[in-house]
């Protein structure tokens, strides 16, 4: 098993990651507060691995929300439904939640922790690998509106996160390939020497070779771990988490949650990012071929959707979170494990590059 620990003080966390994790209890049982449990899950999900999770909970008195899979369901609506059980059955402060699934569920948990009776604690037991990874960790709660993904949320840290490894054997092929859009993602913002490794280890992991995923899981929530602790509330340095965050919330928001899984467009996003910074003479040319060689091996898309245009691109991107006295602040590379933060890309550049990946005129 590996394990690390997130620095935040007097709530910092643990993170375990091995196989059968769940089955082990005296690891993780320990990190709930009280005799009160509510899990929050899927209908996907649910028949898999609730009752497994559930066996181990012993003499905790236990109730469940089985919300519907996909990230349409990620709303104010479907999060009233944690909120109804909780108040049916008498929850009180003292309650725990554990998020079982992927982000949507980990997102939703989280922010229903973060809201209920002013905050109560929750543990994280992510399901897919792009959970895994990357929202299971560090704190980011939320749900999505119509008009734009995430804009509704709180920053609420768990007490552990539980990443099995064996949930993952469950995983459909395109689930497990967007989650690989995130690990790619730690190597080209902040860890050269470990996008080197993805790109010599590339065909293993995608074969799911059990401690190549370790080592990867491993490593990217260390990179995450270490931004997070610099920076917990995005203030500064931890926006650089959101390379083609951007460009693929815009797709995602016009193309319709979940038609493009999360991953699928921050992979098509990643590389109109690495495409401005080229134009802009930041990035060699070398590292933008190599950024969406591996991102084309891992399964995923490198290029946007060919029904938007660039006015419906920069409209939905000026809704970004990161826009900051109405200017667009892009994440951008300016070497292989160099991300910074910008607003020096004019929108004529941006539009010239939309145009040059397929998008509309």
């Amino acid at each position: 098993m590996k394990n690390l620990e997130l620095d935040l003080g007097e709530r910092s966390y643990p993170i375990f990651i091995a196989r059968d994790l769940i089955g082990e209890p005296d690891l993780w049982t320990k990190y709930i507060a009280g005799k009160q449990v509510c899990i929050v899950t899927n209908d996907t999900i649910a028949p898999l691995y609730l009752e497994k999770l559930k066996a181990q909970l012993g003499d905790k008195s236990v109730c469940e929300v089985i919300l519907p899979d996909g990230e349409a369901y990620k709303t104010l609506a479907t999060l009233e439904q944690i909120f109804d059980t909780l108040l049916a059955k008498n929850h009180n402060r003292g309650t725990t939640l554990i998020a079982l699934g992927g982000g949507v569920v980990g997102d939703m948990c989280g922010f229903a922790a973060a809201c209920y009776q002013r905050g109560v604690q929750f543990i994280q037991i992510p399901s897919t690998l792009l959970s895994m990874v990357d929202s299971s960790v560090g704190g980011k709660t939320g749900v999505n509106h119509p008009m734009g993904k995430n804009m509704i949320g709180a920053f609420h840290q768990p007490n552990c996160v539980l990443a099995d490894l064996s949930l993952l054997d469950t995983l459909p092929e395109r689930e497990y390939s967007a989650g690989m859009a995130e690990v790619i993602k730690y190597g080209l913002i902040c860890d050269a020497p470990f996008f080197e490794w993805l790109e010599s280890n590339i065909a293993g992991l995608m074969s799911r070779n059990t401690d190549l995923l370790e080592e990867a899981v491993y490593r990217s929530c260390v990179n995450k771990a270490e931004v997070v602790a610099e920076d917990e509330r995005e203030g500064g340095r931890r926006a650089i988490l959101n390379l083609g965050h951007t460009f693929g919330h815009a797709i995602e928001t016009a193309e319709g949650y979940g038609n493009w899984l999360h991953g699928e467009a921050v992979s098509a996003g990643m590389v109109l990012a690495m495409a401005l910074s080229l134009e802009l003479g930041w990035l060699g040319a070398d590292i933008y071929e190599r950024g969406k060689k591996l991102l084309e091996l891992a399964g995923l898309p490198t290029s946007p959707p060919e029904n938007m245009d660039v006015d419906q691109f920069l409209q939905l991107m000026g809704r970004d979170k990161k826009v900051l006295d109405g200017r667009l602040r892009l994440v951008l590379l300016k070497g292989l494990g160099e991300a910074v933060v910008s607003s020096e890309a004019p929108e004529a550049t941006i539009a010239k590059v939309l145009r040059a990946a397929g998008v509309r005129a």
